[in-house]
């Protein structure tokens, strides 16, 4: 599958802990040099060994960090297999792959949800009539946490987050005006199922949830809870990007399209 030309072209991906590490197994199994850009340390350790593979930590500022990256490392290809809404790094990305007239994809996981599920336009897309004294958990990081819990609570309704335990996640939680005893700081794991997320939304008698849809674990965890428990799941739409680059949704035809050129 892979000849001799391919063996020392320069793949750079930038994603999280979920499709990187596949998707980088793969290439390396084909003989391709793999750059990995994550933006945390711990994010980096889930990838494997490998004296072809290279780990870069934090974020990248503009559009000309992303060139010089491309430039001294000789990039052949771009992955941009970033959060979706993780929206400034793909349009640099974008911008960046323009100027220099090399390939860009993009991969986004497609997920098929099975619980009553309605998609938002933004945070603040629940229906107002009937929110008041509901139980509404937010799952949306905690960048707009402060914002939009007030938001909610001025209509009336009990407030409840899950947040990530990072020093930046856990203090914005501790100030986003959320009764303490409502906050829960703990990381989504794929492989320990959803016992905990369950037994919470159990305890809080949680109605309704609002995460993003991201179609990584985190949301499939929401969703089956939801299935589960009959509570109402919101998914806050992606943002839209206008690429200039193939997206694709499967590790294989991503794969194969890198192969062919």
């Amino acid at each position: 599958m892979q000849n001799q030309k391919k063996c020392h072209q320069n793949v750079w991906i930038l994603s999280g802990t979920a499709d990187g590490p596949i998707l980088a197994e793969r290439l390396l199994k084909l003989n391709y040099v793999v750059f990995i850009s994550v933006v945390s340390y711990k994010a980096g350790n889930v990838y494997p060994l490998n004296r072809q593979l290279h780990i870069f930590t934090g974020r990248l500022k503009n559009k000309q960090e992303i060139k010089d990256f491309i430039s001294k490392y000789k990039i052949s290809f771009i992955v941009d297999a970033t959060h979706p809404f993780a929206i400034n790094i793909s349009k640099n990305l974008i911008a960046a792959s323009i100027d220099i007239s090399i390939p860009i994809f993009r991969f986004e996981r497609i997920y098929r949800y099975k619980s009553n599920v309605e998609i938002i336009s933004n945070f603040k897309g629940l229906p107002h009539e009937g929110i008041h004294n509901k139980n509404i958990l937010l799952a949306i990081g905690s960048r707009a946490l402060c914002e939009v819990a007030s938001f909610y609570s001025d209509l009336g309704a009990n407030i409840f987050a899950r947040i990530l335990a990072t020093p930046q996640s856990i203090c914005k939680g501790f100030s986003s005006g959320i009764n303490h005893s409502r906050l829960a700081i703990l990381n989504p794991n794929k492989y320990e199922g959803n016992k905990l997320e369950y037994h919470l939304c159990k305890y809080w008698n949680i109605d309704y949830i609002i995460c993003r849809d991201s179609g990584g674990y985190s949301q499939i965890i929401w969703d089956e809870i939801c299935l589960k428990n009959n509570i109402k799941l919101f998914l806050i739409k992606r943002p839209e990007i206008v690429h200039n680059s193939l997206t694709f949704s499967q590790y294989d035809d991503l794969i194969k399209m890198i192969v062919q050129l």
